[in-house]
């Protein structure tokens, strides 16, 4: 079991930022051949899109990721740190180009294959955190993606639990998600999609069945979990703690882009929840962004506000 969160420090985000490349479909896809589609560019990852969206929200973030010297790079944080996130933190590194994130996506806007280079997220070495012990003192809770490197993820966990700080985990994708896996009991909150929820537990987790997810929930809760929330896309997310469970259901909306609409609902309910908002309810407004974040033409909504994620559920 890990601490309870408090709203008294900022929130220090760790991991992946990069550019997204998302490509939708007109037609239905063909292999070996050019299809035509709409495509766009946009700044992104894991760590970065969950700390613009608490940024958005007014809450007080850090973030550590790391990014090349290319001229994406610089937009990247120039554009990061616009909307209030602290950068100050962060690794610019030489001889390396900056994450990139490939979406395609069929004409639903359903993600069809999806690829990825972070690979200069390996400079964020277990020393630049160590470095840095006291901003994890000062947090109110630690946000970690799993596209860190094994040691500096260990790292990282280490220094939050001995800091007696909440640590909440996204699984970022069904390759990485069992490294969290040792480490599950020291996690306050952990956010996967279905396939995710399958690589860390034995469950298997049924689409469109929420009372698959909520099974697999309560077995991370088993494992040591505060809350794991599973989330089903278009049929919403199953989540339990180790006093209740349930299921939210997901708001009808177009689909746009779905890229970056989990990091949109994890970033919502660590707001949420460090304000003393019932967890119910904290979820319900992590929907309300992820829809938001669905019919958005980017990776993070441009109009999230507390009053937009009210304005949703009503």
């Amino acid at each position: 079991m890990s601490e309870t969160p408090t709203n008294d420090g900022p929130v220090l985000v760790i991991g992946s930022a990069g550019l997204d490349l998302v490509g939708r479909a007109e037609i239905n896809l063909k292999p070996g051949t050019s299809n035509p589609g709409k495509l766009r560019v946009s700044m992104g990852g894991v760590a970065r899109n969950v700390a613009e969206n608490l940024a958005r929200l007014g809450t007080d973030v850090i973030l550590i990721t790391a990014v090349g010297t290319d001229e994406q790079g610089s937009q990247l944080l120039e554009q990061t740190a616009s909307v209030g996130v602290n950068i100050e933190h962060c690794l610019v590194v030489q001889d390396q180009n900056t994450g990139t994130y490939l979406a395609i996506l069929d004409p639903d806007g359903n993600l069809h294959l999806g690829m990825d280079d972070m690979r200069v997220t390996a400079a964020i070495h277990p020393e630049h955190l160590r470095e840095r012990r006291e901003l994890f003192k000062q947090a109110s809770a630690v946000f970690i993606d799993a596209n860190l490197p094994e040691k500096t993820l260990r790292t990282a966990i280490s220094i939050a639990h001995r800091s007696q700080v909440p640590l909440a985990a996204d699984t970022t994708s069904v390759n990485l998600a069992p490294v969290l896996t040792p480490y599950l009991d020291r996690l306050w909150l952990i956010t996967a999609n279905e396939a995710e929820a399958e690589a860390l537990c034995p469950i298997p987790v049924a689409h469109a069945d929420h009372h698959s997810a909520i099974d697999a929930a309560r077995h991370l809760v088993a494992e040591g979990v505060d809350i794991a929330m599973i989330t089903m896309a278009e049929f919403g997310v199953g989540y339990a703690t180790a006093d209740s469970s349930g299921h939210v259901p997901a708001l009808k909306t177009e689909i746009v882009d779905p890229t970056g609409a989990g990091d949109a609902l994890s970033a919502a309910v660590i707001f949420a929840l460090l304000n003393d908002i019932p967890l119910d309810e904290a979820i319900r407004l992590g929907v309300s962004a992820a829809t938001l974040t669905l019919r958005s033409p980017g990776t993070v909504s441009a109009e999230l506000s507390l009053e937009r994620l009210y304005g949703e559920l009503r």
